[in-house]
């Protein structure tokens, strides 16, 4: 586990997903036996790696990933380090034959996550790619209300994401000062814009093309040491895409509004039978027969209470953490040798939504997405 002092590899990936099930004594498997997980931890402090494994009781840690790779007992190669050192450590994980989980984006550009598509596939490596936002229990709730035909025919899918990130002067900002410098691999839709990708594809259809505007909103901001700098990379996005089958989705990103929804991210679907509001945990959803006549009237004031229009979706079941889910889901895999559908090709296909919504915003016009292949 390449990459576990940072936070989402730390928190989500090491504590929450493979430490999880080394304390849960494996995954049962369909034939009864169980796979259990033994950790490495990779990283270029020896201290932090010490520190770590101490506190969670590991036994295995170094800084050296030349040989953790050559090591033939460790199977799986998990990478989250930032972005900009990700395809480097992957090409050498390809090359040493390891199965490959990694986070996103797999690559700096499309022509490189390709690349490693590519190479994965000529070594006859597995690989996985995070797609956690589809194991959120609200996306969960949605892809069952598709899957059911609640919808009839969709129509269009808009998307609220982001909160207000501090700009570091008089409060600390709590996302890392890189995230708003082009330079380090920076900006909102190098980071949001893979994962929209995997949500549309997956729940409504391909993503056929991008119109998107990216801006810097806040022109300067203070580092972690109090420092101010320039921001070089956009801190929101607003991206209308379209989808295979007619379906139009518009999603905004931003780490500069204020939020006034229920959760940090929501997305509105709807369908010539009904509509669904849906975020993180909570599903709420509107039938043609349930839905009202609205008047526009703008010189009397609308007393009727829309919120009261829409009906819950019951948790009928329990959800675990996403990143966990899909760890298993992946482990199991591995296990059986089965296809797994979230692999660096999937993973290339963020990469191209991502460089063609900045490519957008730069030529202010429509960018069409081929198919990728790896032929």
């Amino acid at each position: 586990m390449n990459g576990v002092s940072g936070r989402m590899g730390y928190r989500q990936h090491l504590v929450r997903s493979i430490l999880a099930i080394r304390e849960a004594g494996g995954i049962e498997l369909p034939d009864g036996s169980r796979l259990t997980v033994r950790p490495l931890l990779v990283g270029r402090s020896a201290a932090k790696l010490a520190d770590l494994a101490a506190r969670h009781g590991i036994e295995d840690y170094t800084t050296d990933l030349d040989a953790a790779l050559a090591d033939p007992q460790w199977e799986i190669y998990a990478d989250f380090l930032v972005t900009k050192a990700r395809a480097t450590a992957l090409r050498k994980a390809i090359a040493a034959g390891k199965t490959i989980y990694t986070e996103k984006p797999t690559a700096e550009t499309v022509d490189e996550a390709l690349e490693l598509a590519r190479l994965a596939a000529a070594a006859g490596v597995k690989t996985g790619v995070v797609h956690d936002k589809l194991y959120l229990p609200g996306l969960q709730k949605l892809k069952r209300l598709i899957d059911s035909g609640f919808f009839g025919r969709i129509l269009s899918v808009r998307g609220e994401f982001g909160y207000w990130v501090f700009e570091g002067d008089w409060q600390p900002a709590q996302r890392p000062s890189w995230n708003y410098r082009a330079e380090d691999g920076g900006g909102i839709i190098v980071d949001m814009f893979p994962h929209w990708n995997y949500v549309l594809e997956n729940l409504f259809g391909e993503v056929k093309s991008v119109y998107a505007q990216a801006a810097v909103h806040i022109p300067e901001r203070w580092d972690e040491k109090g420092e101010r700098y320039t921001a070089t990379a956009e801190d929101a996005a607003y991206g209308v895409f379209e989808l295979a089958g007619g379906v139009v989705a518009q999603i905004n990103s931003s780490w500069t509004v204020r939020v006034d929804r229920d959760e940090l991210v929501q997305f509105q679907v709807d369908g010539t039978h009904g509509s669904a509001v849906v975020g993180l945990f909570g599903a709420k959803i509107q039938h043609r027969n349930q839905t009202p006549k609205p008047v526009w009237n703008p010189d009397l004031a609308d007393d009727h209470d829309y919120d009261a229009d829409w009906a819950a979706v019951p948790t009928n079941e329990v959800f675990q953490n996403g990143f966990r889910q899909q760890w298993e889901e992946f482990l199991v895999s591995y296990a059986d040798g089965t296809p797994y559908p979230f692999d660096l090709l999937s993973g290339a296909r963020g990469v191209q939504l991502a460089e063609a919504g900045l490519r957008s915003s730069a030529e202010g016009r429509r960018i069409e997405l081929p198919v990728l292949s790896l032929d």
